[in-house]
């Protein structure tokens, strides 16, 4: 048995309560004899949208003996709203309990730096390890095993029923829909994300036509009741005619023949894109990872890749996919394709010789040129957003799922978080506000002179009439409530903790298994120690006179099973980026250790 740390696992505090329980509140206590992992998380955030996946075959393969509690800690202002956790749990099919800690009291117990990251906590109520970012549930369901084996021996593993409680089923038209197409010959399409379906509504955009899809998750092609979605959002017509669907939890893109009903697999493997794989090649042998919105500009269909931070596109003629523009690393930075920084694109819109992009970790609204560079119209950066008008270099979005393109030249932007559509005016550089009062809008098209709207949290589509004044709306700025990490001036040392899981050894037959890139913003903010590398350990160097900034560091490591006997070993890959906000103080410490798997054990 492999000997590992025991550090008490601090109690569960969460001002929200509890979801998924029955409206039981539960402790720490309540779940001894179970094994616990603790998934901290937050609805923003594509990542940890993919951990909720790869953990559904642990969840239903170790149901009697591991409990799963996802521990929803909050960027954005919108999120520590209860009814917006609740909904987020509902959207994305959270069958488990959930603690929501608005105030990140939990987080701050167990010294969370990242979302998302899992904690494991054995039967006794020790944590015994701490994953942060994607492809640990390899390594968790070993661990389980273990921890099975082991607290059977001792008489301390306790099995039976876990403490969810399914919420009571709602019935309406649509269920969280996420993007909206006008269909040419009237009436709408309109992705049903929670139900894993396309719904084809009348003019009236309430009276429902008929459903393409069966409404269970799955990846399938063919007619209407036999194929299958998981979460699809974005829509787009294609030249042919057909309608291209972004089906954003199976990697994939799809087409919708509206004329036969039957779906087809234009691209993606139904696998997710990690890094190493390839990034151009035939469509449907490459994989993808998030899609979330789609649309059609300068003769390819271009692909909000959300689970990236990239824009990849698809050409038709050739049959092919390939990156065109962001670097996978999330951040704001523009410039030519190759060297721009996306976060977490989700909403894309064509307008002559722009592609407008709405980029909600940022907060901010993008576009690409015909020569593929990259601009930022509205927004700073990762951490600061709000609701704000006016001049485009001072106002303010709160994660905008949408944009749609206006007559004018102007674009309608969908505030999801603000519950708001604004516009941005690009001959004036003006923000302003069209409407508020509207519930997670996260798209909206335009039918005759007026913006049909996704309310996505009410279910349904809202029409407007554009106005010919905006709305006034009071100022509010804001900023993530994640707590900056004080840090000494000078020297830094950054610690990214990798601990290879057992019965596994970092891969190293092609060369390094590690990589680490580093960068800061400002940039100016490392004097040393920027930059691509192998070793997962480096000596920072921070420049004098700056007293806070993001410190950007994104780690990959590569463990494969070790067995010698085995001439093809199963390997694996863990990644995860970090944007970490300092402090420099006199006070901070010198030492910064990121965990990616393992627990940290300082020297």
């Amino acid at each position: 048995m492999t000997a590992r740390a025991r550090v008490r696992a601090p109690e569960l505090i969460g001002k929200g309560g509890w979801l998924n329980t029955g409206d039981r509140q539960y402790t720490l206590a309540d779940l001894r004899g179970r094994i616990v992992i603790l998934d901290f998380w937050t609805f923003c955030c594509v990542n940890c949208l993919h951990v909720l996946d790869e953990l559904r075959e642990l969840e239903e393969k170790h149901r009697d003996t591991v409990v799963i509690i996802g521990v929803h800690s909050p960027k954005f202002v919108h999120e520590a709203e209860h009814q917006a956790v609740a909904d987020a749990v509902e959207r994305y099919g959270v069958h488990h309990p959930v603690l929501d800690d608005p105030e990140l009291a939990t987080w701050k117990q167990y010294a969370v730096r990242a979302w998302p990251t899992l904690v494991v906590v054995d039967p006794e109520g020790y944590v015994v390890a701490q994953h942060a970012g994607e492809g640990h549930a390899h390594a968790i369901g070993k661990l389980v095993e273990e921890l099975e084996a082991e607290h059977t021996g001792k008489g301390t593993l306790r099995r039976g029923d876990g403490p969810y409680v399914a919420p009571e089923p709602v019935a309406t038209h649509l269920r969280f829909p996420g993007k909206a197409l006008a269909l040419p010959g009237g009436g709408f399409l309109v992705s049903d994300t929670t139900r894993h379906r396309l719904v084809e509504l009348e003019a009236d955009g309430e009276t429902v036509r008929g459903h393409f899809g069966s409404g269970e998750r799955g990846f399938a092609d063919g007619g209407r009741a036999d194929a299958r979605f998981s979460e699809p959002q974005g829509l787009a017509v294609l030249p042919d005619g057909r309608i291209a669907v972004a089906d954003t939890v199976n990697h994939a893109i799809r087409a919708l023949d509206p004329t036969t009903g039957v779906t087809s697999t234009l691209a993606g493997t139904g696998r997710q894109w990690w890094q190493g794989s390839a990034t151009s090649g035939p469509a449907t042998e490459v994989d993808l990872s998030s899609p979330w919105d789609i649309a059609w500009f300068g003769d390819r269909l271009w692909i909000a890749m959300a689970g990236v931070h990239q824009l990849w596109v698809y050409d038709p003629a050739q049959g092919t996919v390939s990156v065109a523009a962001g670097t996978t690393n999330e951040g704001l930075v523009d410039g030519p394709g190759a060297e721009a920084w996306f976060a977490q694109p989700s909403g894309l819109a064509a307008a002559g010789d722009r592609l407008w992009v709405a980029d909600p970790e940022t907060s901010a609204l993008r576009y690409v040129d015909l020569d593929g560079v990259v601009h930022t119209a509205v927004g700073t950066g990762l951490f600061d957003f709000g609701h704000r008008d006016g001049p485009a270099g001072q106002a303010l979005f709160q994660h905008p799922l949408g944009v749609t393109a206006l007559p004018d030249g102007s674009v309608a932007v969908s505030d999801t978080y603000n519950h708001a559509l604004r516009r941005f005016d690009p001959e004036s550089g003006e923000v302003t506000t069209l409407a508020t009062d509207l519930r997670e809008p996260s798209d909206a098209v335009l039918v005759d002179g007026d913006l049909v709207v996704v309310e996505s949290a009410r279910h349904r589509l809202t029409r407007l009439r554009l106005p010919e004044e905006a709305v006034r709306v009071a100022d509010r700025a804001h900023r993530t409530r994640r707590a900056a990490t004080e840090v000494a001036g000078g020297p830094l040392r950054l610690d990214v903790v990798f601990q290879a899981p057992a019965g596994q050894k970092l891969d190293t037959r092609y060369g390094p298994s590690t990589r680490l890139l580093v960068s800061s913003t400002p940039p100016e903010l490392l004097a040393e120690g920027s930059g691509p590398g192998t070793d997962l350990s480096r000596d920072l160097v921070l420049a004098p006179g700056f007293t806070e900034g993001v410190l950007h560091v994104s780690a990959m490591a590569a463990s494969c099973d070790d067995d010698p006997a085995n001439e093809y070993p199963a390997c694996h890959v863990h990644q995860q980026d970090w944007g970490v906000p300092v402090s420099v103080t006199a006070e901070g410490t010198s030492r910064l250790p990121l965990v990616l798997a393992g627990m940290d054990e300082p020297a």
